[in-house]
């Protein structure tokens, strides 16, 4: 499965590449946003609206998320991953992890 921790938990390199791509998608505000929408079941084009985003301004962040490993789409239904599930810790007042 190419867009799993599978396709990169072989080699040193491919780790890096891996949690390099899975910093990118989380450490932007935007992005978390985005997580957090996902999480609530809403739709793309509730998430644009909701964020005031343009069409190419989402798929924009779409792309870093799901290059990130936190979302797979489906159609116009976006699910969190495992790693997208990030987001229940972060920006919640959990300090723990960030």
């Amino acid at each position: 499965m190419e867009g799993s921790w599978d396709a990169f938990k072989d080699s040193i390199e491919k780790s890096k590449e891996y949690h390099k791509r899975y910093h990118t998608a989380i450490s932007n505000p935007m992005r978390r946003k985005i997580l957090k929408l996902v999480s609530e079941g809403k739709s793309v084009e509730e998430i644009r609206n909701s964020l005031d985003l343009s069409p190419s301004q989402l798929e924009y962040h779409l792309h870093f998320l799901e290059h990130g490993f936190c979302i797979k789409r489906d159609g116009d239904r976006i699910k969190l991953t495992k790693e997208g599930e990030i987001i229940y810790y972060v920006d919640s007042g959990n300090k723990e992890l960030g």
